[in-house]
């Protein structure tokens, strides 16, 4: 692979990004299906949602830039949904399998927000000052989502997490 130009990159990252999104979107219901707690249910049915829109920017962004909508591969994000669909089939009690869809989840979170903040950070380069909220609205969103599911894993004072329940 080799880029000409920093726009290019962008365009590059923004399709990827948009390929994780769609992956993202299908495996999101079959986590909500396979967890059994209520709040991350709901937790995934509400990303779910957003991840739809992630996907929706993504396009107008890339359409702003003159660019083809058509998504790059995101090869990470296939091998985060092995893991996750592996997680799904796992014999596993329901606490066990909680707390590996919350394992999986944020590290597919952190991967996003990892390419959420290169690609704004590649925007405000190119001086794409619009281009460049947008994404840091979607970066806003997946950390929020990351925190969600880190109080969900560890509970709080009033109630165990999902991660000490399985440990039990």
């Amino acid at each position: 692979m080799k880029f000409s130009s920093m726009q290019e990159l962008l365009v590059n990252e923004l399709q990827s990004l948009m390929d994780a999104e769609n992956q993202l979107t299908g495996a999101l219901s079959k986590m909500q299906i396979a967890a059994s707690s209520q709040d991350l249910k709901t937790t995934f049915k509400k990303h779910l949602s957003e991840t739809q829109q992630h996907a929706k920017r993504l396009e107008i962004l890339l359409e702003d830039l003159e660019a083809k909508t058509k998504a790059v591969s995101c090869k990470a994000m296939i091998g985060m949904i092995a893991d996750v669909e592996g997680i799904i089939e796992s014999e596993s009690s329901a606490a066990l399998k909680d707390a590996a869809l919350i394992s999986a989840a944020q590290k597919i979170e952190h991967y996003e927000i990892a390419g959420y903040g290169t690609a704004k950070a590649h925007a405000k380069l190119l001086e794409l000052d619009e281009m460049a909220n947008v994404l840091q609205e979607i970066l806003k969103e997946e950390a929020d989502v990351n925190k969600k599911l880190t109080k969900i894993a560890e509970g709080s004072i009033f109630a165990s997490g999902i991660n000490k329940q399985a440990a039990k």
